[in-house]
């Protein structure tokens, strides 16, 4: 079982990139694989959830060719995939399942999808209720709508959906079913949930309506290939943001981070908690990009983060946890129930590990209120097989007194190859 020892890090100067935005590469590839001709994303991401995504488009009959190890070429097919010869493996990617999901759907022919064990414990019945109002034929196989899922695709008919959840994932399924659809699709959402589905259609040449949080897409529309620019993944930007303003006499510059304001949650909530931030978009479109700096020293206080927030910020609420315990205090996460339908159920895996560290800590059913600015001390934990609770305990442990052993650390290449080597060369230079 692959393993992180961290020792405390003792300064921070650096300037360096993320690896590009794991939402974004999901996102190329599959309307790459449904436009007419050729698509290159540049920064994609291949960690491992998106090297899912990559290998059922190319089981749908897609050509794809990875002519760099951060940039993909996809030859697309106008909208008519191929049935896959076998089951589609979804990996450890949510991601993966319920977008492709909405693809598969208006497709003529019958697909299987299923994942490993933290996939199929996930709530699918959030996309099997508007795909079968669209007509395709969606069968749940484990209890509780939970994956392997059956899906016999259908000419697609346009349907009128209110969410209930703000889900950029559902939201997602539900456009690319639009897309395949005829007549006019209305999605509703209870708040506006992240925007990159809506920021990358017109870049493949579709067409709707939006008036947030109401989207209408008439269908069918036929996609052209483009070339994409990928940022870097604010969501692995968010480790070290919250590193350098925890840390006294830290600068830490990140250049090509996407900066998308449905994504940048995290920073409204550092700058209330009084973080030295700083961002600047340096190319706004089709997904805004640019540099942030942040220069630590500022002693955090403790924030309240609840209701239209977090939706923008739960993939961060992990690594918010650890500022909150820095900070002096009581933070209080509430309206996060989401999190407990994650790769693992976050709130209480983030109250056990922050307890091992030394952090008080109340788990509620939707949240969590933890009382911060005491002395972290080194811990054993373990990460459930979820990436970004071993990342935000490896940053715990930067920014801890003595030794810190993460366990089950080989999650973190589903989303962020290379963060090891990264605390490697921080610690290298900041001892």
């Amino acid at each position: 079982m692959s393993q992180l020892e961290i020792r405390p890090l003792r300064r921070l100067d650096a300037e360096f990139s993320v690896p590009g935005d794991k939402s974004i590469s999901h996102r190329g590839i599959m309307l790459g694989g449904l436009a007419a001709g050729t698509t290159r994303l540049r920064g994609f991401l291949p960690g491992e959830d998106c090297l899912s995504t990559l290998h059922a488009l190319q089981a749908l009959g897609c050509r794809v060719d990875r002519v760099a190890p951060h940039e993909v070429v996809i030859e697309g097919r106008g909208g008519k995939l191929l049935a896959p010869a076998e089951p589609l493996d979804c990996g450890n990617s949510g991601t993966t399942m319920r977008l492709l999901s909405g693809v598969v759907a208006g497709q003529p022919f019958t697909t299987r999808l299923f994942g490993d064990a933290s996939l199929s414990r996930r709530p699918m019945g959030r996309i099997a209720e508007p795909l079968r109002q669209f007509g395709a034929e969606i069968h749940c196989e484990s209890q509780g709508d939970r994956p392997p899922l059956t899906i016999r695709g259908t000419k697609l008919k346009a349907i009128d959906f209110s969410s209930k959840v703000a889900s950029a994932q559902v939201k997602s399924c539900v456009l690319l079913a639009a897309l395949q659809a005829e007549g006019k699709s209305t999605f509703r959402e209870p708040v506006l949930s992240r925007d990159h589905t809506e920021r990358l259609l017109p870049a493949f040449g579709a067409s709707f309506r939006k008036d947030p949080p109401t989207l209408i897409l008439h269908g069918p529309q036929r996609l052209e290939g483009t070339e994409l620019d990928v940022p870097g993944d604010f969501s692995s930007a968010a480790f070290w943001l919250v590193l350098a303003a925890g840390l006294p006499g830290s600068r830490l510059t990140l250049r090509h981070v996407g900066l998308n304001p449905t994504r940048t949650a995290l920073i409204s909530a550092l700058l209330r908690m009084g973080a030295g931030i700083v961002e600047k978009v340096e190319d706004p479109t089709p997904e805004p990009m640019g540099t942030i700096v942040v220069q630590g020293g500022n002693r955090l206080k403790a924030t309240t983060v609840s209701g239209s927030e977090i939706p923008n910020l739960i993939d961060e609420i992990p690594i918010l946890a650890v500022a909150a315990a820095l900070a002096e205090g009581v933070t209080e996460i509430k309206d996060a129930t989401e999190l407990r339908h994650k790769e693992s159920d976050r709130l209480a895996v983030i109250t056990r590990n922050l307890r091992l560290f030394g952090v008080p800590v109340e788990e509620r059913p939707d949240g969590l209120a933890i009382e911060g600015g005491r002395t972290l001390v080194g811990a054993e934990v373990e990460s459930d097989g979820d990436h970004r609770m071993a990342m935000s305990a490896a940053i715990l442990g930067l920014l801890a007194k003595g030794k810190t052993l993460v366990k089950d650390t080989a999650c973190i290449e589903t989303s962020y190859p290379g963060f090891a080597r990264q605390i490697g060369l921080l610690q290298e230079v900041g001892r």
